[in-house]
């Protein structure tokens, strides 16, 4: 029923990723996805959720070299591999504020996150209960999954006919897959679901399992989508109408949350394997 036609991972949390051929999976996700984030001294994990505050992470560029070291590329073309203290100085200053690298996952780390605008870019019980930051951003905050810097699902999914039907509905948009941050682009057949409705494939995958070549996984969740995707992408500008469209477009229930503004879908690992472009994609129901 599909194709991986693309693959990414993000060595550093919210950095721009790098492109991939070939990768294995592990049962944290894909190897070597996220195992870096930035933190400031008041406990947040860098989070390009929160623009204001940390946006600049996506104007740098991380990847794993061939020894495995994860190496950052700033905006002005530095290249160092983390580990090397002079990175964390010019992140410092980048950021206009302490912050340094880390593996490790802080016990009381928060994620900040930017409240939308837009209906259904956050549970109504968060904008609620939002607070406003010394940025005069209004914010919700919350944690990393546990033990990791992921938000939630270890592994995402986009389809090619999510995608196509969000271009369809905002023209003016472009909606390139690397704004919405995947691990997974896979390539599909147009369908029509009949909860869904026309272009949004992965909303009938929930609960299912997923063969991606020798891997399975299980699509776990609806994938609601914060202010990220607006934002400027290496040579993709910013565009707040993106997210403004999909809010009107596909808004579908997740978990108790109510329902909110998602494209793609979050996955577990229950098979670790090898995953490659253009390998076959079925779906299998649920055991």
């Amino acid at each position: 029923m599909g194709t991986v036609t693309a693959l990414y991972r993000y060595p550093v949390k919210s950095t721009l990723g790098e492109a991939l051929t070939s990768v294995a999976v592990t049962e944290a996700g894909l190897s070597g996805d996220r195992v870096i984030a930035v933190l400031d001294e008041t406990g947040a994990v860098g989070s390009a959720k929160h623009p204001r505050k940390w946006g600049e992470l996506l104007r740098c560029r991380s990847r794993l070299d061939d020894s495995g070291t994860v190496c950052l590329a700033l905006p002005d073309g530095t290249t160092l591999p983390v580990g090397d203290p002079e990175l964390d100085l010019l992140l410092t200053k980048l950021l206009g504020r302490p912050v340094r690298l880390s593996s490790v996952v802080p016990e009381h780390g928060r994620l900040e996150r930017a409240v939308p605008t837009y209906a259904g870019g956050v549970p109504d019980v968060l904008r609620d209960a939002a607070s406003v930051d010394e940025t005069g951003e209004s914010i919700t905050t919350g944690r990393v999954a546990g033990g990791t810097f992921f938000d939630f699902g270890r592994v995402h999914l986009v389809t090619t006919t999510s995608l196509a039907r969000m271009r369809e509905a905002y023209p003016a948009g472009d909606f390139d897959p690397r704004r919405f941050r995947p691990n997974l682009v896979v390539g599909t057949d147009t369908g029509t679901d009949a909860d869904s409705g026309p272009g949004f494939p992965e909303d009938a995958w929930i609960g299912t399992r997923l063969r991606v070549g020798e891997a399975l996984f299980r699509v776990v969740v609806p994938t609601p989508r914060c202010v990220i995707p607006t934002l400027g992408h290496d040579e993709l500008p910013a565009d707040p109408g993106i997210m403004r469209a999909v809010a009107r477009h596909h808004r579908v229930p997740v978990l108790d949350l109510g329902r909110l503004s998602c494209l793609g879908v979050y996955l577990d690992v229950l098979e670790a394997r090898r995953v490659e472009v253009g390998d076959a994609i079925t779906v299998h129901k649920a055991d």
